[in-house]
């Protein structure tokens, strides 16, 4: 019987994707385990490399070969490698992480087994970035809680602290993917919205994987000054509120206001005189109550411009003195 299936996500991965299956194949466990990779029609040499690891290890490493780009930000070959699995428990990976610890999964999975309340666990990860543009970092920090629910993956700001590689979730918890899910650029912040919904998840204060950034990444695809990006983060922060009822809708709002207001300075949009304004002002009736001031701010940078209010100011500074003055005029 397979208690876990690793799923792992590759596209032009052939840097990485040795390394990937290397560490997923060091792991000790007292269980059986497969190794699902579904390749969205990578046009490098990935899927062969691939092939050459099915070769070696027929009984666990099960390629899932896309003719093929099934698109929709990568959701396409998720779906296909989620509906094959086969384990009680599913670990993510995508094509250029890499586990770092040989017992990663028999500890997530011992969790899984003596903890049923909680439909997911997870661990912390380093952030590497390829172009050395930063420096390493953790995902985690020393304040991370032990227990997460859903109301800690709600919040006025964006919620992320799970890597794809360090979490283990219960298969079979998720019956469907909602539209909003398969439209979204993200895949981590939806499907922990989802598993949210039916149990806890647990922080393993373990360093056990790394998140490699790269060029090829659909992180450095996402940018916040970019439109459409923008624009597909609303849209999957409005399904999230609906798929939760509405329960933290206010809170909810207030992060959709980030993302209107990042939209006033957007490339598309940054110098459209009213296009901004709207922006801007959606932005503030999202975010209602504001605290004065965030009001401010936002009136003064996009509502009114902004040497009006230097003009207005200097006027006002003339009238207020003019008036105030004592001395007689001779």
């Amino acid at each position: 019987m397979i208690k876990v299936s690793v799923i792992v996500h590759t596209y032009n991965h052939e840097k990485y994707i040795r390394q990937t299956l290397d560490s997923i194949l060091n792991q000790q466990v007292n269980f059986e385990f497969e190794v699902i990779v579904g390749d969205d029609a990578s046009p490098d040499s990935t899927p062969k490399i691939i092939q050459e690891y099915q070769q070696k290890f027929p009984d666990i490493i099960k390629p899932l070969l896309h003719p093929k780009n099934l698109g929709g930000y990568g959701k396409g070959n998720t779906l296909a490698t989620l509906a094959v699995c086969k384990g009680l428990y599913i670990a993510a990976m995508d094509g250029d992480d890499y586990w770092t610890n040989p017992l990663k999964l028999q500890k997530q999975a011992d969790f899984l087994d003596n903890n049923p309340d909680f439909v997911s666990c997870f661990h912390n990860a380093m952030i590497h970035f390829e172009d050395g543009s930063h420096p390493d970092m953790y995902v985690n920090d020393d304040s991370q809680r032990v227990v997460t629910t859903i109301e800690d993956l709600v919040g006025e700001d964006e919620i992320w602290y799970m890597a794809t590689s360090a979490v283990m979730f219960r298969n079979g918890v998720i019956k469907k993917y909602p539209q909003w899910f398969h439209e979204s650029k993200s895949g981590d912040i939806p499907r922990y919205i989802l598993l949210g919904k039916h149990g806890k998840f647990f922080y393993i204060n373990e360093l056990m994987s790394v998140y490699r950034k790269n060029g090829a990444g659909m992180s450095f695809t996402d940018g916040k000054q970019d439109a459409e990006f923008l624009f597909n983060r609303i849209a999957m922060y409005e399904g999230i509120d609906q798929e939760l009822a509405y329960k933290y809708h206010k809170t909810i709002n207030k992060n959709i206001a980030r993302y209107y207001l990042m939209l006033a300075d957007s490339i598309q949009y940054g110098n459209n005189f009213f296009r901004s304004r709207y922006f801007a002002l959606e932005s503030l009736r999202l975010s209602s109550p504001n605290s004065d001031e965030h009001l401010k701010n936002v009136i003064q940078k996009y509502i009114v411009p902004y040497n009006f209010m230097r003009i207005y100011a200097n006027i006002k500074g003339i009238i207020e003195s003019v008036f105030t003055n004592k001395n007689p005029i001779h």
